[in-house]
């Protein structure tokens, strides 16, 4: 089974890119754009001057519970840059999700309250909403991850979209959004 095979088995349609474009990035991007694959895995990730996101991680399910997942974080953490993921929210009736989110949690990573992140699937028109967590080495803001997601929103998730699906994706606005928290007393 080829890595695209793999992610498209582990990986809701929704969330899935298409093959030509996951090739496209591979190809046009190679700079920044990055596959770390082995018989148990496949890590797609963006390596980007000041944050690392991380596209697609899948461990098999044979290779579950022996540190592989975090061997393959340890690497990202280790070129000293916030990593980002996008990660479903916890669904209990899909044990998963729960699993997924404790997983990255004991990895030290915190989730974006601020961060507001909906998108609409063009292989089946489903609106997915979806978690932003991150990891920092110093003390990032909620607001720089922000602009790092849409940074990435702009360059990889929408890169070539009328060219490769036909249309558009949605208008950033309308997929990202940043609530900033007040420390203000409310006023009577």
């Amino acid at each position: 089974m080829n890595w695209y095979e793999k992610l498209n088995q582990y990986f809701p349609i929704e969330e899935m890119k298409s093959q030509d474009h996951m090739e496209l990035l591979l190809k046009e991007k190679k700079e920044i754009y990055k596959k770390d694959e082995g018989p148990m895995h496949v890590l797609m990730y963006v390596d980007a001057d000041d944050f690392i996101f991380v596209d697609y991680l899948f461990v098999s399910k044979d290779a579950r519970g022996q540190g592989l997942g975090k061997k393959l974080l340890n690497k990202l953490k280790s070129y000293d840059k916030p990593v980002i993921l996008e990660v479903e929210p916890v669904d209990y009736e899909d044990t998963d999700t729960e699993k997924r989110q404790r997983f990255y949690r004991r990895e030290g990573f915190k989730h974006a309250k601020s961060i507001g992140y909906t998108r609409r699937s063009l292989a089946t028109g489903k609106v997915n909403e979806l978690e932003i967590l991150f990891w920092s080495p110093s003390n990032e803001s909620e607001e720089s991850i922000y602009d790092k997601m849409c940074h990435t929103y702009e360059t990889i998730h929408t890169y070539k979209h009328e060219q490769l699906y036909g249309e558009s994706n949605d208008h950033i606005e309308k997929v990202l959004s940043y609530e900033e928290k007040s420390n203000k007393e409310p006023t009577s």
